[in-house]
């Protein structure tokens, strides 16, 4: 796809950047261990591939990771990671920062295996997503441990929102903040309405997005409506997919049949691919 087609990801991440703290870096840190189920990454390696900001990479990294290639296809996303590493791990040798295709196998081999690979709420943008996710795998070392987010398919409902995306990636620049604000009301609208009703604040959830991952709501509207190549697929899809190539499911937390990621934990079977 040319790239004159692709959403601008890494620009929305450069002005995530700008709200980034220390409590959004310390629940990006708590968002993995919870999920990996392990305290720490110490002595492991760490492929986050899509790093788009580089906040799942400096989190593995302060929790521990003793390796950690970090490479998005996103020129502008590349350059936050890059930002992101000097501001904290100057100099770091051991956290590599790269410009990379999840599709392009000759790429991903050079990098050799590792014991955790991540990949949140990436691959369903590659235009290939059973394709980049069967590279994905091919990284992890036997015994390793593969952790993806994909978009969850809802059916006539993905259909319309990837009508939506593509119109908004084909609208000139001074319409798309309408698209925006209409999608953020469509996704956020109930929420402000049940917070009214129960808290009196319509505005309490959004407030507390923060805590989702150390995430920003208003960047994740922008991502969710402009995200384009976009894909998407049920749970059993993935885990019927992933079990056919020796992993085991570890984890699995759905977004209840919405339209956010269904978060998928996997362990590569020892002595697979080895």
């Amino acid at each position: 796809m040319p790239d004159a087609e692709r959403f601008a990801f890494g620009r929305n991440w450069s002005a995530f950047l700008e709200r980034l703290d220390e409590a959004r870096v310390a629940e990006a840190e708590a968002s993995l261990r919870r999920f990996l189920g392990r305290p720490d990454l110490k002595g492991a390696s760490f492929l986050d591939i899509g790093s788009g900001s580089g906040l799942f990479s400096l989190a593995a990294r302060r929790l521990g990771a003793e390796r950690i290639v970090s490479f998005d296809y996103d020129a502008d996303s590349v350059a936050c990671t890059r930002a992101l590493k000097e501001r904290f791990f100057p100099d770091d040798p051991r956290w590599i920062v790269l410009r990379g295709s999840a599709l392009d196998a000759g790429f991903l081999d050079g990098l050799g295996r590792f014991d955790v690979v991540y990949s949140w709420g990436v691959l369903h943008h590659t235009g290939d997503l059973r394709r980049a996710l069967e590279l994905a795998g091919e990284r992890v070392k036997p015994g390793g441990l593969l952790y993806v987010a994909i978009y969850n398919d809802q059916g006539f409902r993905t259909r319309v929102w990837t009508a939506v995306k593509r119109l908004y990636n084909r609208l000139p620049g001074f319409l798309r903040p309408v698209l925006l604000v209409l999608g953020a009301a469509v996704l956020w609208g109930p929420t402000f309405a049940r917070d009214l009703l129960r808290r009196g604040d319509p505005s309490a959830s959004w407030r507390a997005y923060a805590r989702n991952r150390g995430m920003s709501a208003w960047h994740d509207v922008v991502d969710w409506v402009g995200g384009w190549p976009f894909e998407a697929a049920a749970p059993e899809e993935i885990e019927g997919f992933c079990r056919a190539r020796g992993f085991e499911p570890r984890g699995l937390s759905t977004c209840g049949g919405g339209h956010g990621c269904n978060e998928f934990l996997f362990r590569r079977a020892p002595g697979r691919g080895a």
